[in-house]
């Protein structure tokens, strides 16, 4: 009677252990790879360093520059991509929408009109404009503080207007609400300081040029912390997939721990904006390839989401390198443009099969 449960069983944590093992094989491979591309595009180790002078250079530049520059990137590369699949991974599971992204909450916004306002302010637009002197102290902060800060803050604006996270519903409708107010903000502050729009474009085209071993470290405490919270975590998604009512019959604090959930999304995204900026569709995409190869539920979409991301975003990095070197494309055009290809394959394969 339980052959065929059993049979099912094994099946998928074959199918399972197959996916991890792949993701991880994937990510070191195109981590190799990655230290194999410079400034001027493929670049082996050990010789052909042209940013270095050229292949007589002596072997202490490229020591330097495969340990001050490109490791600490890769490293960095690794652990933003980790971030950025696990907040998708969190975002579709609290919302119980695979099109659901960590961005929807106001973190990209609050991130982006910070950023605004300090490039205004250090602009010296504070002294021309009197609705900006307030923000005169975020200069102390500096981008990636007032990213952090803005993104954070973002979050707390959408918790206090939808009163918590007891709803869903009104979670995602507050978001909506403060994204477009503070985007609103943002187009005005830039259209009175034109300076600004420049740190702006950075700030939500991407980019991963400024990865150091600082950052790096910073990137990786998080996703630890991240990945560690949000599996030991995972049975309460798994109880919001089957509904409200559901989760609540189990008799889980869906609440508290709701709102814990949103405050490691929100962390987590709030450290990848204050390092790269905004980059779009690797947390949207990352959990839907997870699925597809390996459906199961959270206690595995988590950690192999997080793994497709940091994949992804290796992919791109390496692409935006390479691609038009020795001029460097920013990562979040390159993700656009395969998170857009691969939604847009999706959605023509499913009108295919559902035509009558």
């Amino acid at each position: 009677m339980n052959a065929p449960h059993s049979s099912a069983t094994s099946t998928m944590a074959l199918t399972r252990a197959r996916t991890a093992v792949g993701l991880v094989l994937c990510i070191c491979g195109l981590a190799l790879l990655s230290l194999m591309v410079g400034s001027q595009g493929w670049e082996p180790l050990g010789w052909g360093l042209a940013s270095s002078g050229g292949p007589d250079a002596p072997a202490s530049a490229h020591t330097a520059i495969l340990w001050d520059i490109r490791v600490p990137r890769t490293l960095g590369v690794v652990a933003l991509g980790l971030l950025l699949g696990l907040g998708g991974a969190l975002a579709q599971g609290l919302f119980r929408n695979p099109l659901a992204d960590p961005y929807l909450l106001g973190s990209g916004s609050g991130a982006a009109l910070a950023v605004t306002l300090v490039a205004a302010a250090s602009a010296g637009a504070t002294a021309a404009w009197q609705p900006l002197q307030p923000v005169q102290p975020l200069l102390r902060l500096g981008v990636m503080g007032a990213a952090f800060i803005g993104a954070l803050g973002g979050v707390a604006l959408t918790l206090a207007l939808a009163r918590g996270a007891q709803h869903t519903h009104r979670l995602l409708l507050a978001g909506l609400v403060v994204g477009v107010v503070l985007g609103a903000l943002t187009d005005l502050v830039s259209t009175f300081v034109p300076d600004a729009w420049r740190q702006r474009q950075s700030l939500l085209l991407g980019n991963t040029q400024l990865l150091n071993g600082a950052a790096a470290v910073a990137l990786w405490v998080m996703a630890l912390i991240g990945l560690a919270l949000s599996v030991a975590l995972a049975r309460v998604l798994d109880a919001l997939t089957l509904g409200e009512e559901a989760g609540a019959s189990l008799g889980l604090p869906l609440g508290p721990v709701r709102l814990l959930l949103v405050g490691v999304m929100a962390a987590c995204t709030a450290v990848a904006v204050s390092q790269a900026g905004l980059i779009l569709f690797v947390a949207l995409v990352a959990p839907h390839l997870v699925r597809h190869l390996a459906p199961s539920g959270h206690r595995f979409l988590l950690p192999a989401s997080a793994g497709m991301g940091a994949a992804m975003l290796l992919a791109a990095d390496i692409g935006a390198r390479w691609v038009l070197a020795p001029q460097e494309l920013p990562v979040g055009v390159v993700t656009g443009v395969g998170g857009g290809l691969y939604l847009l394959a999706l959605l023509h394969r499913r009108s295919v099969h559902h035509a009558p």
